[in-house]
């Protein structure tokens, strides 16, 4: 199996992608310039977090121009695993590849803490083999998580199992008082209707070895590793 972890002028997680996969996890990944314009040969697409382009227009909104993304396209339409942590899921909506737009976090400020998130569905490529109600502590840090969506496509992405993960309480509970960031039924994670493109603010990299503090973030990359090793799901 081989992942390709896309850079852009601005990101900055990419280097703790590449480790997990290749030092952590023992999965071949290799860092993909937003420029180039193939990825033949690769199973799985992560776009990592940062700030690419420097966040100018809105987060997302120049890197979703980058030659790159219409090779991210064609293998999201193959059915390989496409996961956009942070950054890489403000570029995921930015591209159409998921429904929805991120807001200004409501505190008007920079979040940067660890936060409980409840996962939702075990049918995405960040959650395969993760029952539902599965609570997991990953770090945050983002000022424009504040995830919303119109009222049709919030009910369209409940009916059809595409919400990943919730911000919760360490026991599961969902509720005002841990959204960190006002984002819309405490959502923290969706994918496509196919499960195989997945958005997420948390950083589960920052949490994937026990000298980080937590490796509840490993479970996300084994999920991907496995889904990709499979093949179309």
């Amino acid at each position: 199996m081989r992942i390709a972890v896309i850079v852009f002028p601005g990101s900055n997680c990419d280097r703790d992608c590449l480790h997990i996969f290749n030092s952590v996890l023992g999965v071949q990944a290799v860092g993909v310039w937003h420029r180039e314009t193939s990825l033949e040969g690769f199973d799985g697409v992560v776009i990592p977090g940062g700030f690419s382009y420097g966040d100018y227009l809105r987060c997302g909104a120049m890197a979703k121009l980058s030659p790159i993304m219409d090779e991210v396209r064609r293998l999201a339409s193959t059915g390989r695993a496409v996961v956009g942590i942070c950054n890489g899921f403000q570029i995921l909506l930015e591209s159409g590849l998921l429904p929805g737009a991120m807001l200004h976090n409501r505190s008007l400020k920079f979040v940067c803490k660890r936060v409980d998130v409840r996962v939702e569905t075990s049918r995405s490529s960040a959650t395969r083999g993760l029952p539902r109600g599965t609570i997991l502590n990953l770090p945050i840090a983002h000022a424009e998580g504040n995830y919303t969506v119109g009222e049709d496509e919030l009910k369209s992405l409940e009916d059809n199992d595409q919400i990943v993960m919730r911000y919760s309480s360490s026991i599961g509970e969902v509720g005002d008082a841990f959204n960190p960031n006002g984002s819309l039924g405490n959502i923290a994670a969706i994918s496509n209707r196919s499960g195989n493109v997945v958005g997420m603010m948390p950083h589960p990299e920052r949490a994937s070895e026990l000298i980080l503090g937590g490796e509840d973030g490993r479970a996300i990359f084994e999920s991907f590793v496995g889904w990709g090793s499979g093949g179309v799901r």
